[in-house]
């Protein structure tokens, strides 16, 4: 049986005029975004699809890496990842060109290239990155 996840979405007006408004199933999350927050334009504490979809990879990744340093008998004590989601022009409109992960861990008891092994594995293994799979995803991982 598969898990659903829903997020609703509410838009107001115009593409370049309006905004809209996300609020996750689980009510963790909830709000704004635009046109002008998406390309730069705004300075305000909205979001944007590209950084939603950088706190799901990231957040996907980390629990990936976890779970691969665990199976490898040495349980993280602590994960930190950043994803930089590229967006700009692309053909007639835009796209996503490029995601970079940068993860460090503190993890005791493992080799630096055994953790950058690990990384890569769970890289490969995030659901997220699988659905992601169209996009070239790169990954920095360094053992702290």
């Amino acid at each position: 049986m598969d898990i659903i996840r829903e997020a609703d979405v509410v838009w107001q007006g115009s593409v370049k005029e309006g905004k809209g408004k996300v609020t996750f199933g689980s009510k963790a999350f909830e709000g704004e975004f635009s046109l002008k927050q998406r390309i730069g334009e705004a300075k305000s504490k909205q979001t944007n699809p590209e950084e939603l979809i950088a706190a799901a990879h990231a957040s996907c990744f980390s629990m990936a890496l976890s779970g691969e340093l665990t199976k490898a008998g040495s349980p993280p004590d602590t994960i930190t990842t950043k994803a930089k989601v590229h967006f700009g022009p692309e053909g007639a409109g835009f796209g996503i060109s490029l995601i970079e992960l940068e993860t460090q861990g503190k993890v005791p008891g493992i080799a630096a290239d055994k953790f950058v092994e690990l990384a890569e594995a769970a890289k490969k293994n995030c659901p997220i990155s699988k659905a992601l799979a169209a996009v070239k995803i790169t990954l920095k991982a360094k053992l702290v």
